[in-house]
């Protein structure tokens, strides 16, 4: 009867919590934009996508070899080329009309076809940094894949000792969308389980409603419990709703393991993530010092866990710090589960790794949020 008490007590205190969401339109609103718009964004909007490029060509050479690299760049990649001459090349830059323009300079076919080494000039607006990286690769491999055509029936060209063949697995049209939208998601996992549940328990001091907990038949561990089971199922209806309606179905990302799967790894990571937003909450004394917490510790979370960069191109010391933080184990489960369709057999050892880093963030949590009541009884 004391054991069916206390799940009936944490159940009714988690129930009080949702309904305080609930009652809460800001927290509702970042929800529903994180998991929808933002995600949605993300995937869409990635910097190093070529999505319609203006570019112009100065065209000295007039030339059946520049004619051709001109008509070789093609939407949606890049937008028509423009023809200009080298006096709108600076005002166009300036302007902001061109990102690119390639400068192909007089008896350039010629020089080609006697063997010389004749210089092609390409101008890149370099304040749009992500599209001019990427575009400037493109270009050059563009250029070179003329020229080398338009040669090869004019002369005779040897032939490579090799072929190299590459297959794009997992991704094979290399769609930016499918990496952004799903980290984005990731990242927006860990970010609602701390903000959630911390400023619940914030929101819960600042109005005085903590002082009644204390007089009730409750324990702090009921009372964190509650406060994680809640908060957790939330951001996890909220993550397989996003996954659903805006990856699979409105940005068309292709979820090749199993779903159920990837939620038992994202409870897992709330049990942690939630418990690490009632520590911090702990710690910070008000709303503004715990969005500043949020900030040192989002950071790092994000930056270093093995979704922006790998973990394999991080110094020793941030690798092994890192495999203590929550994060760095369920991006690699998520990227395993999700792109690669990875099962049980793979992805158990991240479960196991969750598991135990939760256990840990929830005694310590579990530790300071006594102290806490303790000094205000």
């Amino acid at each position: 009867m004391a054991l069916r008490g206390r799940w009936s007590n944490i159940f009714r205190l988690g129930i009080k919590e949702l309904w305080s969401l609930w009652r809460d339109p800001a927290m509702l609103f970042l929800i529903v934009y994180t998991t929808t718009l933002a995600v949605y964004s993300a995937g869409m909007a990635q910097p190093e996508t070529l999505h319609h490029v203006p570019i112009a060509i100065v065209d000295e050479d007039d030339s059946a070899l520049s004619q051709r690299i001109a008509t070789a760049f093609y939407a949606p990649q890049f937008t028509r080329p423009a023809m200009i001459s080298m006096r709108e090349v600076d005002p166009g830059l300036d302007a902001g009309r061109f990102t690119l323009v390639l400068h192909i300079p007089a008896h350039f076919q010629r020089d080609v076809l006697a063997g010389r080494v004749p210089q092609v000039q390409l101008n890149i607006d370099a304040t749009r940094m992500g599209q001019a990286f990427a575009a400037n690769g493109a270009v050059q491999q563009i250029v070179q894949l003329e020229v080398a055509e338009f040669v090869q029936r004019d002369r005779a060209v040897a032939a490579q000792p090799i072929e190299l063949t590459v297959r794009s697995r997992f991704n094979p049209a290399l769609n930016p969308a499918w990496f952004g939208s799903l980290m984005e998601l990731i990242n927006i996992v860990t970010m609602l389980s701390i903000i959630l549940t911390g400023a619940a328990l914030i929101r819960e001091r600042e109005h005085g409603t903590v002082e009644h907990l204390l007089v009730m038949p409750v324990t702090p561990g009921e009372i964190m419990l509650a406060k994680v089971w809640a908060m957790a199922l939330v951001v996890l209806v909220a993550t397989w709703v996003s996954l659903t309606a805006v990856i699979r179905w409105a940005i068309g990302v292709p979820i090749e393991g199993s779903v159920p799967l990837f939620l038992l790894g994202a409870t897992l990571h709330l049990f942690a993530t939630t418990s690490m937003g009632i520590f911090m909450a702990t710690v910070a004394r008000s709303m503004p010092q715990f969005g500043l917490l949020m900030v040192l510790v989002m950071m790092p979370l994000q930056m270093l866990s093995g979704g922006v960069t790998p973990r394999e191109s991080m110094p020793l010391w941030v690798q092994y710090g890192m495999a203590l933080a929550p994060t760095t184990h369920f991006t690699e489960l998520a990227q395993a589960i999700l792109y690669r369709g990875a099962g049980w057999a793979v992805v158990w050892p991240s479960l196991v790794w969750l598991l135990g880093i939760g256990a840990v963030l929830f005694s310590l949590a579990l530790a300071r949020f006594r102290k806490t009541i303790a000094r205000m009884a």
